[in-house]
């Protein structure tokens, strides 16, 4: 699937020049890939965190892709990380949401938001791995709405008390330390902590197994009982939580479109494969129209799905060097939006048509696109469910006053 990955870079390479730095990095991102590729499956079966993934993503540094350089990353923007996601994702993608937790929401909302200190405590062990991040958001409540969420803080004697449960963190119970989000019990809105996991009062209450995917990212229930931390904890400003998170969604988004491209892009590599080889009924299952109708349609949906991502990411690059510009920011997230939107929905579709290339083997997680399957269908929903998606981008169109929720 390499040559997939190439591909796109030559594609790319047609309007905007990579530098030789960026080079490296790709090249760095598709040993990654290929190195974890058989650890991948095999502990996919098994329902386990890729450690050996982890370890072949610290070596070759792509922990640290945005990361300033003075914090030991490479400085390098969100199409780089877009095309790491993709090269991943070309994997499923398990560890695919592991990176784009850990580097792609984290590590930027820590980059963005941080104090000085802040960042001279985690960006460092961020860029190199050695400490592993979470974004805990999601309540049983407080899904597309975070404003239902029922985690909060108070303040005692120059100290930070927070209670509350969180549902559905990827990384959970793998962290280091916890990008939280409580609600304020005096009513001074949602704020943003870091919480290192090692704190009395943290547990990982439940480790959330029986997933219909994603098997290698793990996925927890986590717990705050009477957590302690100090004011040098909030990131960001106290009471605009909601800042952090949705700026931070604005990178997430894009990273899983990047994801869904190499999911589409799995597909469509083994589902040639199996139409050339299969013979069925006295030919390869590649000559049967109807199987290349399906084989033209996961073409077609990659093609549908790669240059919206591309293009929201490079937009991201230009909000990145004019963050006052109010109005590319609308744009950027506009985009972002549209690129998961179109790139989630294509890859599912793609999943759909392997598993019927593959027949009846296409529906085990034994074939190379049972796990693409599953995993593409939370790409629909996390990070912004189509649904979310569609008002945004619906809003972004007609105005502001015709927004759906605020």
């Amino acid at each position: 699937m390499e040559e997939l990955f190439s591909k796109d870079i030559e594609d790319i390479s047609k309007f905007y020049k990579f530098s030789e730095d960026e080079m490296k990095m790709l090249n760095n991102i598709d040993k990654t890939a290929e190195e974890s590729y058989a650890s991948e499956f095999e502990h996919y079966l098994k329902h386990e965190f890729n450690k050996e993934a982890l370890e072949s993503a610290r070596k070759h540094g792509i922990l640290g892709i945005p990361i300033d350089k003075e914090y030991g990353g490479s400085g390098m923007g969100p199409l780089i990380l877009a095309l790491a996601e993709q090269r991943l994702g070309q994997m499923g993608l398990g560890f695919a949401t592991f990176f784009d937790v850990h580097t792609v929401l984290c590590s930027q909302a820590l980059q963005l938001w941080g104090t000085d200190g802040q960042k001279d405590k985690y960006l460092r062990d961020a860029a190199s791995g050695s400490n592993i991040f979470a974004f805990a958001l999601t309540e049983t409540s407080a899904g597309s709405d975070p404003s239902m969420m029922k985690t909060s803080y108070v303040k005692e004697n120059g100290r930070i008390i927070i209670n509350g449960t969180k549902y559905l963190i990827s990384n959970g119970s793998i962290a280091d330390t916890i990008i939280l989000f409580a609600k304020s019990s005096a009513g001074d809105g949602i704020t943003a902590f870091l919480v290192d996991t090692k704190s009395e009062g943290f547990d990982v209450s439940i480790e959330l197994k029986e997933k219909l995917g994603l098997f290698t990212s793990p996925t927890s229930m986590i717990e705050f009982s009477d957590v302690e931390v100090g004011t040098d904890a909030i990131l960001g400003e106290e009471g605009k939580g909601l800042h952090v998170a949705y700026s931070s969604l604005i990178n997430g988004r894009m990273g899983i479109g990047g994801g869904c491209i190499g999911i589409i892009e799995g597909c469509l590599s083994a589902s040639v494969k199996r139409a050339r080889e299969r013979v069925q009924h006295g030919k390869a299952i590649g000559k049967h129209q109807l199987v290349q109708e399906h084989i033209a349609e996961i073409r077609q949906n990659l093609e549908m799905a790669r240059w919206p991502v591309y293009f929201a990411a490079m937009k991201k690059s230009e909000n990145n060097k004019d963050k006052m510009n109010k109005e590319l920011m609308k744009e950027t997230d506009m985009l972002s939006s549209l690129a998961k939107r179109i790139a989630s929905r294509r890859a599912f579709d793609s999943a759909d048509r392997a598993v019927q290339i593959f027949g009846g083997f296409g529906y085990s997680l034994l074939s190379p696109v049972g796990p693409l399957f599953c995993d593409s269908r939370v790409a629909r929903i996390y990070e912004g469910t189509d649904e979310i998606q569609e008002l945004k981008i619906a809003s972004a169109v007609l105005g502001e006053e015709f927004s759906a929720f605020r």
